[in-house]
C-alpha cells in the first residue's frame, strides 16, 4: 500500500501505515536497538536515545549525515530530524498486535523525494519481514517500483 500524501501549510506530509502482529517493545527494538537497526538500515545507528540524542548516519559513498531526536516517548514515540525534515514512527498496542504510522513531514519536494519515500516504503517492509522472520523477496526490485509508483504521485502532488 502506498503512503498517503498530503498538503499541511507550507509543508508536505507522507504517512505510511503497518499493522504489525508484534508487541509494541518488539517494534520498537526495531527503530532503536543498534543490533537490529542494522538488519533493516545498516548505514544508521543510534548514539544517544534520548531528546536532543543523535542518530549518525553513514552513506556508503562515503557521506555523513547527523540527526537529533525531537521527540522520544518510550516505547511508542521516535521523531528525528532528515535534513530540514522530521522523520516520526508512532507505534500503537493493538488486537493484533502494533499498529506502526510513519510520517515525514517535507519542507520541500524535490527529485530525490520520490526515492527517499520509496526508500522509506521498503524499510518498512523489511521491518515487517524481519519481525516476521521471512525474507524480503527481492528488495531491488520492489524499490523500483515503489519508485516509480512514488514518482508519479509526486508529479501529480505538485501539479
Amino acid at each position: 500500500m502506498l503512503a498517503e500524501v498530503s498538503q499541511a501549510n507550507d509543508k508536505v506530509i507522507v504517512t505510511m501505515h503497518r499493522k504489525l502482529q508484534h508487541r509494541v517493545e518488539e517494534v520498537w527494538d526495531m527503530l532503536t536497538e543498534n543490533e537490529q537497526l542494522a538488519k533493516w538500515f545498516p548505514e544508521m545507528q543510534v548514539e544517544q536515545l534520548k531528546e536532543g540524542g543523535k542518530i549518525k548516519l553513514a552513506f556508503h559513498t562515503g557521506g555523513k549525515e547527523e540527526m537529533t531526536i525531537t521527540s522520544l516517548a518510550v516505547p511508542t514515540v521516535l521523531e528525528y530530524t532528515w535534513g530540514q525534515d522530521l522523520v516520526r514512527f508512532d507505534l500503537t498496542q493493538t488486537d493484533y498486535g502494533t499498529h506502526l504510522l510513519f510520517t515525514e513531514t517535507l519542507q520541500q519536494v524535490t527529485e530525490q523525494t520520490p526515492k527517499d519515500i520509496a526508500g522509506w516504503h521498503i524499510c518498512l517492509d523489511a521491518i515487517e519481514a524481519l519481525l516476521d522472520k521471512r525474507e524480503l523477496s527481492d528488495p531491488h526490485q520492489t524499490w523500483e517500483k515503489a519508485y516509480a509508483d512514488y514518482k508519479r504521485v509526486f508529479d501529480d502532488f505538485e501539479k
